[in-house]
Order: structure tokens, then C-alpha cells, then sequence
């Protein structure tokens, strides 16, 4: 059987509320959802390697100031913007990340350098970015990331905590709590189903809170994971963060097997509570399912986020595929940014959970 190389991205995992967004800005998430599947898809259709299409995919997603990975990275408890990035190929087990780099334009193409260029695996701070930039990684001002609305979001993430003490927001969560504060949406927290058959689990802020502030959720990321025409999968996350971080913190997305991971059978790429994804070597666990147990790719991704990470406290979602070309995209909270597109196909993509989570089709199309 032939293969119809696919692509799948996230934009991050969350409490993601339709009334938290107006019209236009869900149409630009949308938009941009879409044509990064077409960009990435575009890629595939022409003989390009999955790895250099999660890298592109990822890349395009750090340019959008809509998610939290380069431009638009949201803000440390410092005022600053901490990021890191990992990219992995299945077919050789090759992988490269960085961690708290402060002026690398597109951290995914540093950790593309460090995989292809340095001999290691995780590099860290200046050494990090000073690597890049002399293997060709544009290196732009601190303050090229920020933006006025990730400003103002870390401004409420401080008065709702109190300034200095570390208390941190899921990045989508912190664009809800601002929708709460104006009036348009619920006060709390509350059970709804997620992407496909999946229920939801996710605690109820408890009674009094003004808005969904969970000091346990620890991530706002991008990623992407492909299949290409030569069976290869490969893998790529990136993200700014958590809102109100502590400086030097690090979270899965540089993790290789945490945030993000790779091989012969499945790759995938996380979403949610860092500390608790590094905790349950997430990624890793999804593909350790799969070729240990027998586990098909929907059963593992499953078994991992709505049983294994509930248990600890884990938020979040993964997107996955395999080498039969399926794709899972679960979460157990109320949204996720998601989508795929499979050669020959239309993009599909979704925000929210049940009212429009399932449009997907996880079966390898038509060879």
C-alpha cells in the first residue's frame, strides 16, 4: 500500500471558551490554523521530509503572534520571554532542543541546528543561541517577541495572583480569565467533553474563584508531527512558556520524550502541564503503548491523557500519528488548537471540544 503523507498541528491546550473570543479573532485562528496545514501539506505533496515539514509547520506557528512560541511568547515574572524548542526524526532517532533562549527568532530551527550541526541534544541560554546564530538562526532584540496583548494578559495573571508569587496560567486559561473579568463568560471552571470520544476531565476552580487561575498548569505551546512518502514520522514543539513563569524554569516541550518525541511507529507532540508531561514522559509513553503493548494509536493517546495524566493533575492534549497514517488529536480540557491535512485533502482544524471537535478522520486515506 502506497502512503498519503499527513501532517497534524496544535496551538496549545487550554480553557478555550467561545466567550473568550469575538467572531474575527476565531476566524484568525482558523485562518492561520489552516494555512499552516496547507503550508506544511504543500511540503509533503513535494517530496520533502517529514522533519523539514514539522520545522516549517512549527516555524510558521513561532511567527504568529496568535500562539505562545516566538512572536507573541508570553512573559516570565521578570517582564521577560523565556523559550524553548525540540525537534526529532523517527527514522534515525536524531533529535536537538533549547531551553531559555531570549533572542532566537524561531527557536525550532535552533533546535534543528543543535540536532544537525553540534553532536549533543539539549543546549541552554546564550551558549544556545550563540550556536544557532553561527549555523545561520536569525537572532533578533528581546522585545521583538513581545506583543500588547500577551502584556496585558501577564499584568492580569499578576494582580490575580499577586505580584511575586509565582503563581503561573496556562496560556489559554489566562485568555479566558480576560474574558471572564469583562463580563462574557462563565466564573468557573466547569466539566465539558473534549476532542472526539473523549470525556472531559478537568477540576472546577473552587467556590469564590473569579476565574479558571490553576497555579498547576504550566504550558502554552506549538507543535507538529508528519508522516512523509517515506514512512519517516517526525516530531516538533515550541513554546514561550507558561504566563508569570519563573525565570530559568523549563518545561516538556524541550524534553525529548516529554514534549516531544519520535520513532519508527508514532510520533507525537504535548500540550498542557509541563511538569506533569515531564512527570509521565508523555510523549515517549504514547509510542511505548504502541510498540510494547500492542496498543493502537487511539487507544494509547487515550490511555494517556484522559487516565494516566487525570491521576497527577494533568491539563492538557497531544497530537500524534503513526506510520499507518492515523491521527489523534485528544485533550481533556475545554480546547485545543488543533488540525491535520493529508496530501490530496482539505485542511481540518478545530477549537473547542464537542461542539466541534470531531470533523476528524483518523483513518489513512485512500491510496
Amino acid at each position: 500500500m502506497s502512503i498519503t503523507p499527513v501532517i497534524a498541528i496544535h496551538g496549545g491546550a487550554g480553557t478555550i471558551l467561545r466567550a473568550s473570543m469575538n467572531p474575527t479573532l476565531e476566524a484568525d485562528y482558523r485562518r492561520t490554523l489552516q494555512d499552516v496545514l496547507r503550508a506544511g501539506v504543500a511540503l509533503l505533496a513535494g517530496g520533502a521530509s517529514a522533519l523539514d515539514a514539522v520545522t516549517e509547520a512549527v516555524r510558521l506557528l513561532e511567527e504568529c503572534p496568535l500562539f505562545n512560541a516566538g512572536k507573541g511568547a508570553v512573559y516570565t515574572d521578570a517582564g521577560t520571554h523565556e523559550m524553548d524548542a525540540c525537534v526529532m526524526d523517527g527514522a534515525t532517532l536524531a533529535a536537538g532542543a533549547v531551553a531559555g533562549v531570549t533572542r532566537v527568532r524561531n527557536p525550532v530551527r535552533a533546535a534543528r541546528a543543535v540536532m544537525t550541526h553540534s553532536g549533543h541534544v539539549l543546549m541552554i541560554g546564550p551558549a544556545a543561541q550563540e550556536f544557532a546564530a553561527r549555523h545561520g538562526v536569525e537572532l533578533v532584540a528581546p522585545d521583538w517577541f513581545a506583543t500588547p496583548e500577551r502584556h496585558a494578559q501577564w499584568l492580569r495573571a499578576r494582580q490575580q495572583a499577586g505580584a511575586g508569587s509565582g503563581a503561573m496560567l496556562l496560556d489559554h486559561d489566562a485568555a479566558s480569565l480576560a474574558a471572564q473579568e469583562r463580563g462574557e463568560g462563565p466564573p468557573h471552571a466547569s466539566s465539558a467533553p473534549s476532542g472526539g470520544s473523549a470525556a472531559h476531565a478537568v477540576a472546577s476552580v473552587g467556590a469564590g474563584a473569579a476565574a479558571p487561575l490553576d497555579p498547576d498548569s504550566k504550558l502554552g505551546t506549538v507543535g507538529a508531527v508528519a508522516l512523509d512518502a517515506q514512512g519517516h514520522l517526525a516530531a516538533a514543539t515550541s513554546t514561550g512558556g507558561v504566563t508569570n513563569k519563573r525565570v530559568g524554569r523549563v518545561g516538556d516541550s524541550p524534553i525529548v520524550g516529554a514534549g516531544c518525541y519520535a520513532n519508527h511507529l508514532v510520533a507525537v507532540s504535548t500540550t498542557g502541564t509541563g511538569e506533569m508531561f515531564m512527570r509521565a514522559v508523555t510523549a515517549h509513553d504514547v509510542c511505548a503503548l504502541v510498540e510494547y503493548a500492542g496498543l493502537s494509536l487511539q487507544a494509547a493517546t487515550q490511555r494517556v491523557i484522559m487516565d494516566k495524566l487525570p491521576r497527577i493533575g494533568g491539563r492538557g492534549g497531544l497530537i500524534a500519528v503513526d506510520a499507518q497514517g492515523q491521527v489523534a488529536l485528544p485533550f481533556n480540557t475545554e480546547g485545543m488548537y488543533r488540525g491535520y491535512a493529508r496530501v490530496g485533502g482539505e485542511p481540518v482544524c478545530a477549537i473547542y471540544g464537542a461542539d466541534d471537535a470531531d470533523p476528524f478522520t483518523t483513518k489513512q486515506g485512500p491510496s
